[in-house]
């Protein structure tokens, strides 16, 4: 709890996080008179004076009951802060041009005295006064607040020793170091956005060497924005751990090389100019410096998403096995090396790794491992984000191993890898706001698995592939499968049922979107609350149906396109001709009601459409 107090800016997102922003919600940036950080709704009725109007948080860490609420601002969210950084701190200044750029940012909205603040350090904290604000410097003007509250871990830290130090600072603190005290009003929620901001952008983006680097790139496009990115990539559990330990290893290495080579620069400039010192000294500032150069380049190719997988690997390019059990027998242990562990299975000596849990496992992955998971129950937290060409198998029938995720917020796993594959596990979600399997890009393969949803069950990105066979998905608050324009699947042998739609495919019919390739084989859909599968198009559709109202040619033309269309598709369709029968139905007496086009379905072969609350197609128009 301490250190959330500390750090901040280093928070995790929470369910805590603060109403969007003007930043983040608008358009194009407004007025500042109109306030950066507040939504219009906010706003909407100020005659109430007696109501609140601050659409921030506020919290007192644990702990610290003496002192006064302050704002929740740590817990932003990646776009507020990046519409922050690009639209009004940065826009497109260079790296020796971001202190002056930030100071009359802070200059437009922040309030220049009457707020005061908690005055944090890593070793006390006092509440003060801001008198006076030093825009140039970053630095606020403060005095002591009355009455006098301070909390130290030091028991010699007196209030003579405050008045001592703040002598010593000529009253002047940097304003990453203040917190500013809750007020309900509103009147201070800009300044409390802003300097949180300035904290974030100087703990976690800006490096002591930036304004040393060519001084011709825009600053935010080059360091901020990878960086920002990388941090809640973090975060959010997307960057292996080991990957996140090797970028903290090498900005610490960098930070103390950089400090070396300063002082030795600084040295130098004190020498005598033919000493031989200076000699010395002048190979040893090369070594530094050619040192740093290489450690920020490897900073770069983990901060660059693209280059990211280049240093993911493992130095040996050794694969390892994971084995994931709660408690490890001899009986399992003895089974696991006959069925999975030995050389028939495996080619040469391989590493095996062990964790009690299946995240800390997956988050240990690099390219081509494999996770084993045995049978158990694990309850987790996080979310798992694969982002490597890995294998997720369970070791027995899925109904001995699951993995139950919770918590709200999180989407249960996401794939960006190139090649993943999943099998014979069980997942299982509760109280969730998001889909239980997004698959962003890539391929990921789900065979002989069970899903249990909460909300959307698998969402199917665009120039993302799905493949899932013989696996049961149910439970859905929306739609089963959710399949996006450019994506492709293939669905053999599944069973999705007791969901509010089963499969929706989005039809965009744009010309920046390729038509969804889908392939469906013996799946049964079945007891859904709305349609088996429902296409999502927009009103194209329903303008041509209009215009088929202004005469019989009109008409007449859709019932023929729409009849070609569906017959068009019999040379592929084996055994679903009631399929072919009812959308020949449907679309004489309604033309949005088409489902099938010969471009979006490769194949449909023996499904089984059973007791779907709307029926087994369906359309929606948007």
């Amino acid at each position: 709890i301490a250190k959330t107090y500390m750090r901040g800016g280093a928070l995790g997102l929470g369910a805590m996080a603060p109403e969007r922003t003007n930043w983040a919600a608008e358009e194009e940036p407004e007025p500042l008179e109109k306030g950066l950080f507040q939504d219009e709704e906010s706003c909407s009725d100020c005659s109430y004076h007696d109501k609140p109007v601050t659409s921030l948080q506020s919290f007192v860490p644990e702990g610290k009951t003496l002192f006064p609420e302050i704002f929740q601002t740590s817990q932003l969210l990646f776009y507020e802060r990046f519409r922050a950084y690009q639209d009004y701190i940065l826009a497109d200044c260079k790296a020796s041009e971001v202190r002056e750029f930030t100071a009359e940012f802070l200059e437009k909205v922040l309030e220049p005295s009457g707020w005061r603040a908690v005055w944090h350090t890593n070793v006390f904290e006092v509440l003060v006064e801001v008198t006076d604000v030093d825009f140039a410097a970053l630095k606020a003007v403060v005095k002591l607040a009355e009455p006098y509250v301070c909390d130290s871990e030091v028991n010699t830290f007196t209030l003579d020793c405050v008045k001592e130090l703040l002598e010593l600072k000529e009253c002047r603190l940097p304003l990453q170091e203040l917190w500013v005290v809750f007020d309900g009003s509103g009147v201070f929620d800009q300044t409390a956005l802003a300097i949180e901001h300035v904290r974030f952008f100087y703990q976690n983006s800006w490096r002591s060497w930036d304004e040393e680097e060519e001084d011709e790139y825009d600053h935010f496009v080059r360091c901020v924005e990878p960086r920002l990115r990388l941090y809640y990539n973090i975060l959010e559990d997307r960057v292996p751990s080991g990957l996140v330990v090797d970028y903290h290893n090498l900005l610490s290495q960098c930070e103390e090389s950089y400090r070396k080579f300063l002082n030795l620069r600084s040295s130098l400039s004190n020498c005598n100019s033919d000493s031989e010192q200076e000699n010395i000294s002048m190979v040893e500032g090369l070594k530094f410096y050619l040192e740093i150069e290489q450690l920020k380049q490897k900073l770069k190719l983990i901060e660059n998403p693209l280059l990211r997988y280049v240093f993911g690997q493992r130095p040996n390019g050794q694969k390892v096995t994971h084995v994931v059990s709660s408690t490890m027998m001899t009986g399992l242990l003895w089974a696991l090396l006959r069925d999975k562990l030995c050389e028939e299975h495996c080619e040469g000596e391989i590493e095996v790794q062990f964790h009690r849990d299946p995240l800390s496992a997956i988050n240990a992955c690099f390219e081509g491992d494999t996770v084993i998971v045995c049978p158990g129950h694990y309850v987790v937290h996080g979310t798992f984000s694969i982002a490597d060409s890995i294998e997720l198998e369970g070791y027995g029938l899925p109904d001995d191993i699951v993995i139950e995720k919770r918590g709200k917020g999180d989407t249960f796993m996401d794939g960006t890898g190139a090649d993943i594959k999943i099998s014979n596990i069980k997942f299982v979600q509760h109280d969730a706001v998001e889909g239980i399997l997004i698959i962003h890009r890539g391929k990921t393969t789900l065979e002989n698995c069970v899903l249990q949803c909460e909300t959307t069950g698998v969402t199917v990105r665009t120039s993302a592939k799905f493949l899932t066979k013989n696996s049961d998905l149910y439970g859905a608050k929306d739609a089963g499968i959710e399949i996006y324009p450019g994506s492709k699947c293939i669905l053999s042998d599944n069973g999705v049922h007791h969901c509010k739609e089963g499969i929706l495919i989005k039809d965009f019919l744009d010309e920046h979107y390729d038509i969804p390739k889908i392939s469906m084989v013996n799946n049964v859909i079945h007891n859904n609350e709305g349609y088996g599968v429902v296409l999502v198009k927009p009103t194209i559709f329903s303008e041509l149906q209009d215009n088929a109202h202004d005469g019989i040619e009109g008409r007449l033309y859709l019932v023929i396109f729409y009849i070609k269309t569906i017959y068009g598709l019999l040379y592929f369709i084996e055994g679903n001709c009631e399929i072919v029968n009812e959308l020949v139905a449907v679309s004489t007496q309604k033309a949005d009601d088409t489902l099938m086009s010969q471009e979006m379905f490769v194949a449909i072969v023996g499904n089984q459409f059973k007791w779907n609350g709307k029926g087994s197609f369906g359309t929606f128009i948007f």
